[in-house]
């Protein structure tokens, strides 16, 4: 049975302060920036800065979770997308490994 959201979650970790019920509450508010990449300033107590910037590797694809639930590591995704790439025709592979990404 699914929980309404208007009930409140039991979680023992969870501190009363962090109220997620509120109007604010937005699932991926930060998957964008994630994606294309941000800074974190880190300001030490000895009064140093260190900065660091974070982004994903160049060949990184981001699973949206209702995938992730079935394909928990990059190698059963791997797996599958082999047995796909198995099952296209040949005349077709050799087209789309030709092209760029621009198409031509």
């Amino acid at each position: 049975m699914k929980r309404k959201l208007t009930e409140p979650m039991i979680d023992d970790d969870m501190l009363p302060e962090y109220d997620f019920t509120g109007k604010n509450v937005v699932r991926g508010k930060h998957a964008k920036a994630m994606r294309e990449g941000y800074t974190v300033t880190i300001h030490k107590e000895d009064g140093t800065t260190v900065i660091q910037n974070f982004t994903l590797q160049k060949n990184a694809i981001v699973l949206d979770p209702d995938v992730i639930a079935y394909f928990p590591d990059s190698e059963s995704v791997n797996n599958v997308l082999r047995s796909l790439i198995s099952l296209a025709p040949k005349k077709s592979r050799q087209v789309s490994e030709g092209r760029t990404k621009y198409g031509k």
